[in-house]
């Protein structure tokens, strides 16, 4: 780094220590002439920092802020109390705009120095902010990485344990980090699968970068929801029930799209699909999507069975009795 960049930086740090600096104080802390002073304050400028000066005995420098966010420069204490509080909004979702948080986090981290690094991991780890449904523990580390490479366009590869144990090693193309209630989602491109696939963070590790980039494939911000809201219904439920139905799989696949995730062929014309929610009425309302005019059976366990059984029943005959008097309006 030249003499006139260092200066620059040194110049800069005090103006942000400082509300208002003498021109001939600020020449003495850097050893310099107040002409050499006025030529670093113009660099700054045209770097986009807003120095506002005033001339006379009582004048000097103040930096201002301007229409838009210049560099800033960080002491080391600046650096970890920054990256401290960015991980506990990431962790805790404590900001709207989630991703924001977790890509600057990244930007953050990825700058700081190892020693600094390891001061803000043993340091975030003992703020505990209360108060809050935390779920399950993500690591920042692994946030940070996936951000960067959604953000860069990068394929990565990472190990997968499923919520059943099964541990598989995966490639993908990330698109986007989403926090659901009480976890962190990535939405990405399986390229062993060839589909698009959501994975819970806390249940992925190793995330190694390819530095092979990729094009992302459009995805509107409702669509994005949508995959994410599906892999939120994949936590155990309350509730949970087997809908068989008359139907090929293929053909439910193409009625259903991503919410028939988890079906599977229970012979060549039938296909057995997982349905459920918090009670037996979330249950039902998932049975009412099967498509009108397909039959079907269902697995649901008592007390949920006799429970949907007397409340359809009792529809039917509501839907049955003579229709009540309508009301008379004037």
């Amino acid at each position: 780094m030249s003499d006139t960049t260092t200066r620059a930086l040194s110049l800069l740090n005090l103006l942000q220590t400082h509300r208002h600096w003498p021109g001939s104080e600020l020449a003495g802390r850097l050893g310099v002439t107040e002409r050499t002073v006025r030529r670093d304050v113009e660099r700054l400028r045209e770097l986009g920092y807003r120095i506002e000066s005033s001339p006379g005995s009582a004048g000097g420098y103040r930096l201002e802020a301007g229409s838009a966010v210049p560099p800033l420069l960080l002491t080391d204490e600046e650096a970890v109390a920054m990256a401290i509080g960015l991980r506990v909004a990431a962790s805790q979702r404590l900001v709207s705009g989630p991703e924001t948080t977790i890509t600057a986090l990244a930007k953050l981290e990825q700058v700081l120095p190892a020693p600094l690094r390891r001061r803000v991991a043993a340091l975030a780890e003992t703020v505990q902010p209360t108060g809050l449904n935390a779920g399950a523990a993500v690591s920042s580390e692994v946030l940070g990485e996936l951000a960067l490479a959604s953000r860069d366009h990068e394929r990565v590869r990472f190990t997968y344990t499923a919520a059943s144990g099964e541990v598989t090693r995966r490639r993908v193309e990330p698109h986007a980090l989403a926090p659901a209630e009480r976890h962190w989602y990535l939405l990405c491109w399986d390229l062993d699968k060839d589909d698009w696939r959501t994975f819970r963070v806390d249940r992925l590790e190793d995330v190694e970068h390819t530095r092979v980039l990729f094009s992302p494939k459009a995805l509107t911000p409702e669509e994005i929801e949508e995959f994410i809201l599906i892999a939120r219904s994949w936590v155990r439920q309350a509730v949970e029930a087997d809908a068989v139905m008359d139907l090929p799989l293929e053909q439910m696949r193409d009625i259903f799209g991503q919410w028939g995730q988890g079906a599977s062929a229970e012979n060549e014309s039938q296909t057995r699909w997982p349905v459920g929610g918090g009670d037996f009425r979330e249950t039902m309302y998932g049975l009412t999507w099967i498509p009108a005019g397909v039959e079907y059976s269902i697995d649901l366990v008592e007390p949920a069975r006799s429970e949907l059984r007397e409340t359809v029943a009792r529809m039917l005959r509501a839907l049955d009795a003579p229709a009540p008097p309508r009301r008379m309006t004037s």
